[in-house]
């Protein structure tokens, strides 16, 4: 019988070759169902093959499980065969992962840890020991159990360094990083996480380092997302820049060994005629080496030669080694993202960082490659026009979750980019589309809910709905649970309200300045201290109090200028105190302010913070006599006012614009939320990138206010209810 076995599995493998993976489980299937006796150990191969094609070429992970489990019952009646044990508890746990079932995942896996640790420390046993560990550690994240997570991954970590074994060692020091950040209990425990990954990145060489893809994009992209939370905006920008140059050298390699694959398979082709002359076939055979040479060369990691156990792929089709950036070697096989998903992060990274210095034509363009690429993926993942949540196969949900918060987050940036320009039509255009997209996947994209009304809160507050702006940004806050995002909201509401102008207005803005201005020390980072800084002093100002407001507004542009590198935010402070300086009279510094300002406001093409700063220097040039600049100026300032309502008449009369603005949030209908929650979560090391919300502070006074919010002789009310924190 094991002839008949042999033979089966000898046509299974002629069939998955060809791509007729029916045909290749039906071969198998053959073996499970007969009716005469087949070996236990037969049976037990057999059902890991069955279980191993179905979880990479479709998404019929039950019958996967049944298949395993029944693998687990026959290996109970034998003795040894304990890499085929653990082979079955490792595609099990990860069968309970995709379908939710987090409890017996976490029992199967403490059983597998028990069997590690009852046998002798031998290589393959401590690898598997690492194997489970990184598997468990991310079931108790599922948990929010991040302790016992970090301590899962600590376990794999010594039995890495057991192994002597620093690419180990590595992986499991980036996911404990990965963990501290999700999760931020204090700043010395990610710091030290973070030193670990130094040191280790630093103690493999640089040989080995370039062998280790996967586990650069991982390491650097990670300490971008912490950098990104502290404000360490100008550190952050060298990481990204060698992220960059990698993925551009990846790239070019990718494409060459493209060309020379197609290269080899057409030489493949002709040297399967068998007219083909004696001396042609020995130049063609000898070319054929040469690039088969350079391909293997090409293709040269430290992991590429082995075969991988797990099929780390749950309905995708097994992609070439070169198109993954694996983390770990066999039988960890990790992969935090695919490759497209990494690169679409890294493109990203690039305009999270570029938008603030206003470098928007490379931002447009890396907007605009990234969305293409993940439109791509989407399709694959069966998403199209008209697919919603409830259309998904179940283990299908987390990847697209990758992938459309990706998209997210590259369409929230391009509303940043384009309000920043005063191109109120197109911000509109990608806000609608992030819109349509939550409407459709409204429990994938939940955490989107708050970036959106935050983004609606942006948009009307350009387009001068302050009101309306100042509805959108509480709803945000009340919509999200970061305590960051929260006072950012709160703090961009402050704002509006204070645009409105009335005394009642400028009460709630104080009650909003308030409290995150208090606690403004215990932030990370610095962002929200230089916001409601800003808000602040701004306030301040409308209630006379110059030299306070002055005294505030320069340490908070202190703050932006050293810490965040945001030149719309750096702008409007210099806007206001050189407006400060001119109102108590000191028109040097004024003039000095005011031009530094209007650079700024140009370099960023923002036409209401240039219109407001014009506003000033014409008061400027009124006050010293200086008529020629103050005609000169004031021609330009209606220029640009004319161009302004232009972009407001064009965003006013769109039919987005009543839906965008309108006091309501969005409505949706919630499908099968539970299990696609479940879906999410199982995938949260992967999913949760922990990326700052990108949007900065929004320009507080458009040209339809600039007047009134700029003339210090005729602030109607601003004594009324005057009150300071």
């Amino acid at each position: 019988m094991e002839a008949v076995a042999e033979g089966l599995w000898g046509l299974a493998d002629y069939a998955e070759k060809k791509g007729e993976i029916g045909k290749a489980v039906k071969c198998l299937e053959a073996i499970c169902q007969s009716h005469a006796s087949f070996l236990p150990i037969v049976e037990v191969k057999t059902r890991l093959r069955i279980s191993t094609l179905l979880l990479k070429h479709s998404h019929n992970v039950n019958q996967a499980k049944s298949h395993l489990e029944r693998s687990q019952l026959l290996l109970k009646q034998i003795p040894s065969c304990f890499d085929l044990k653990f082979r079955t508890f490792s595609l099990l746990s990860q069968c309970y992962h995709l379908v939710g079932a987090i409890p017996p995942q976490k029992q199967t896996l403490l059983k597998a840890l028990d069997l590690t640790a009852s046998l002798p420390p031998e290589v393959s046993v401590r690898l598997w020991a690492c194997n489970f560990n990184s598997q468990l550690a991310n079931a108790l994240i599922i948990e929010g159990d991040y302790n016992s997570a970090i301590s899962a991954l600590e376990s794999g970590f010594v039995s890495a360094s057991q192994l002597c074994y620093p690419e180990l060692q590595m992986f499991f020091a980036t996911s404990v990083l990965h963990v501290h950040l999700m999760q931020w209990y204090d700043d010395n425990s990610v710091q030290t996480a973070l030193r670990r990954c130094d040191d280790l990145w630093e103690s493999l060489g640089p040989d080995r380092r370039e062998q280790c893809l996967g586990l650069l994009f991982y390491n650097e992209l990670l300490h971008i997302f912490y950098q990104l939370r502290v404000c360490d905006y100008k550190n952050a920008n060298q990481h990204v820049d060698k992220l960059d140059a990698v993925m551009k050298a990846d790239s070019h390699k990718m494409r060459e060994a493209q060309r020379l694959t197609n290269e080899l398979n057409a030489l493949n082709q002709s040297l399967s005629r068998p007219d083909l002359p004696n001396r042609e076939r020995s130049l063609l055979s000898s070319k054929q080496a040469q690039i088969q040479d350079r391909l293997s060369s090409m293709n040269n990691t430290n992991w590429s030669t082995e075969q991988p156990l797990e099929p780390a792929y749950f309905g995708n089709t097994k992609r070439p080694w070169q198109d993954k950036l694996v983390l770990a070697p066999p039988p960890i096989d990790g992969e935090w993202l695919p490759k497209s998903a990494v690169y679409a992060l890294v493109d990203l990274m690039v305009v999270i960082f570029g938008r603030p210095r206003g470098l928007f034509k490379e931002c447009a363009k890396r907007i605009q490659s990234g969305m293409r690429a993940i439109q791509v993926e989407l399709a694959k993942l069966g998403i199209t026009d008209g697919v919603r949540e409830v259309d998904l196969q179940h283990s299908a949900i987390w990847m697209a979750g990758v992938y459309l918060m990706l998209l997210m987050q590259f369409l929230e940036n391009k509303v940043a980019v384009e309000l920043t320009r005063s191109e109120f039509v197109e911000a509109q255009e990608a806000l609608v589309q992030m819109k349509e997209w939550f409407i459709r996947f409204p429990t994938i994209l939940q955490a989107c809910e708050s970036i959106i009304e935050m983004l609606r809160g942006q948009y009307a507050h350009s387009v001068g709905c302050y009101s309306e702006a100042a509805f959108h940004y509480i709803e945000a806050a009340k919509l999200t649970g970061s305590k960051s995002m929260q006072a950012m909201c709160q703090v961009y509401a402050a704002v509006s309200y204070i645009c409105i102008g009335d005394a009642e207005s400028s009460s709630q803005a104080l009650d909003l300045i308030g409290p995150i201005y208090r606690m403004k020390d215990s932030f990370v980072g610095v962002r929200e201290q230089a916001s409601v800084l800003f808000a602040y002093g701004l306030l301040l100002m409308r209630q006379d109090e110059y030299e306070e407001a002055r005294a505030r507004l320069a340490k908070g542009l202190q703050i932006a200028h050293n810490s965040m590198g945001n030149l719309q935010l750096i702008a409007q402070y210099l806007t206001i105190l050189g407006h400060l300086a001119l109102a108590l009279h000191d028109t040097v510094q004024a003039r000095e302010i005011l031009r530094s300002s209007l650079t700024l406001a140009k370099k960023l093409y923002d036409i209401p913070t240039q219109i407001w700063v014009l506003s000033v220097l014409t008061g400027l040039y009124k006050g010293l006599g200086e008529i020629g600049n103050e005609m000169e100026n004031e021609e330009y300032r209606k220029k640009k006012l004319d161009d302004l309502q232009t972009k407001l008449a064009d965003a006013h009369s769109s039919i987005h614009h009543i839906e965008l603005i309108d006091k309501v949030r969005i409505e949706v209908q919630q499908f099968h939320e539970l299990d696609i929650k479940r879906a999410m979560e199982s995938q949260s090391m992967r999913v949760n990138f922990d990326i700052p919300e990108s949007v900065g502070l929004s320009t507080p006074m458009p040209a339809s206010s600039s007047s009134r919010l700029l003339d210090l002789d005729n602030l109607d009310n601003r004594r009324r209810g005057k009150r300071k924190i």
